[in-house]
């Protein structure tokens, strides 16, 4: 298939390990982004150190090879690939805290019941909507409890309208318990 003297480490491997590494590079500085939005900065710095290393050095094999343009699209390639990946791990993490806001004219009693006895804080106002008096539940969580509680949403207020919004930091609250994170991970205050 190959010619005999085929430069295999030029045009494939290289353009290979270019790839990998920019889609790993790339996908730290998604991971960072997310981190300064959520106000994680204790890890930040060393994402951003890992991504300009990696950065700096596949830049340098790609200008060596400026006339390989395997390593063109290599680089390319893993600039795509790794903004998907950052973002399909920061969904896997599921970082931060999220308010539901729930609008529903039917007897919402259920629903309140069973938040609160997930541990869940839920705020109830008297409203009025479009077509007659409503209920506003308000209820912060953290990001990777939304599937359940949209779940419960959905049995207990099939009809309600409902948002997801996310949330920089909160002050006091009602919240599911979970493991302490490591220190890299906590928020700054």
């Amino acid at each position: 298939m190959f010619p005999q003297d085929f430069d295999y480490f030029s045009w494939i491997i290289l353009p290979v390990i270019i790839f990998l590494s920019r889609l790993t590079d790339v996908s730290l500085g998604t991971l960072r982004h997310v981190f300064i939005s959520k106000g994680y900065r204790k890890i930040v710095p060393i994402l951003g150190f890992v991504e300009v290393l990696i950065w700096i050095i596949v830049v340098a094999q790609v200008m060596k090879n400026l006339s390989n343009w395997a390593c063109y699209v290599a680089y390319a390639g893993g600039f795509a690939t790794g903004t998907y990946v950052g973002l399909l791990i920061e969904e896997k993490l599921a970082l931060g805290l999220q308010v539901i806001r729930v609008i529903t004219n039917q007897n919402c009693d259920e629903l309140i019941t069973q938040l609160k006895s997930d541990n869940h804080g839920v705020t109830v106002v008297d409203a009025q909507g479009a077509v007659g008096p409503v209920k506003m539940l308000f209820t912060i969580i953290k990001r990777k409890n939304v599937p359940q509680v949209v779940d419960k949403i959905s049995t207990f207020l099939p009809n309600a309208f409902f948002t997801i919004e996310d949330i920089k930091n909160t002050n006091q609250g009602v919240f599911t318990k979970t493991p302490r994170f490591n220190m890299l991970f906590r928020k700054a205050k």
